[in-house]
């Protein structure tokens, strides 16, 4: 039997094509443009064409484009829509998506993530796994909640020109003159981003990464996501040694990002969310 919610989401949850497909999440997609040429997140990331590009923005779908989407979900028959998207604070698409509910055919509860990558794929998960049980909208809506709520990230970038070009991250403003060799450890929870850590060095950086993680891991069983840009030996290393140090680990994916946050992070991005497995 066909479960009587649909999720939908935006393409910076970055999960893979055959996750989508198999459960049916429709995903809306979105943009960026460098010096006049578009790219969305299906794209591979030209790291050539962001790095010599002067103007580089980001672009929300309009709200036509979730509304079309609420409609090709609504004609399978659904009573209702869990729609669950990136940060209100890192883009309008949450905006988008609440214009579009108001004339959807069916009810459409949206969720704004606080969050990005997988810590947006995670409540969206979630939502996919309460739908496939049999709940009911409310009760949808509020599994991609609490797994908000409670899943964490954190990351670091291999050069700070990316962020400071695109003008959007304040918490690392102040690093901005500093030795060019900082690499900020930095931590995305509640849609803010603060800087955890300065090192100066890749492997510091990687081993710090680890224990921030295992830190908010605290034993207990969770799902884990390793985000990379243009990084995937580092990713996949980076998983295996978290994979040995974390015995309750669930699930473990791995996956790169796209161009929509690859223009404000760069190549070598290598981040890292932990989601609680919530009863």
């Amino acid at each position: 039997m066909s479960p009587s919610i649909a999720v939908v989401t935006d393409s910076t949850a970055y999960l893979g094509e055959d996750e989508t497909a198999r459960w049916g999440i429709a995903v809306v997609r979105l943009e960026v443009v460098c010096d006049g040429r578009t790219f969305d997140d299906r794209t591979p990331f030209d790291a050539a064409a962001l790095a010599d590009a002067r103007r580089v923005t980001t672009s929300r779908p309009a709200p036509q484009r979730f509304a079309d989407a609420y409609g090709a979900v609504a004609a399978r028959g659904v009573t209702g829509i869990v729609s669950i998207h990136l940060s209100g604070d890192m883009s309008g698409t949450v905006d988008s998506a609440r214009i579009a509910a108001q004339d959807a055919s069916v009810p459409v509860e949206v969720i704004d993530s606080r969050s990005i990558a997988m810590g947006l794929g995670f409540p969206v998960l979630a939502a996919v796994e309460a739908a496939q049980r049999g709940a009911g909208l409310a009760e949808v809506a509020s599994a991609a909640r609490r797994r908000a709520d409670v899943t964490r990230t954190f990351f670091y970038v291999d050069t700070l020109e990316y962020l400071r070009r695109g003008g959007r991250i304040g918490a690392v403003a102040n690093l901005f003159g500093s030795a060019l060799a900082i690499k900020p450890l930095m931590h995305l929870g509640d849609g803010t981003i603060t800087v955890v850590e300065k090192v100066r060095t890749a492997s510091r950086a990687i081993a710090r990464l680890k224990d921030l993680v295992i830190g908010a891991a605290a034993g207990e069983p969770v799902d884990v996501a390793v985000q990379h840009l243009m990084a995937p030996a580092r990713a996949e290393a980076l998983a295996q040694s978290l994979g040995a140090r974390m015995p309750k680990l669930a699930r473990m994916i791995v996956s790169e990002v796209g161009p929509v946050l690859g223009a404000h992070v760069g190549p070598g991005l290598l981040g890292v969310t932990v989601s609680p497995v919530l009863e």
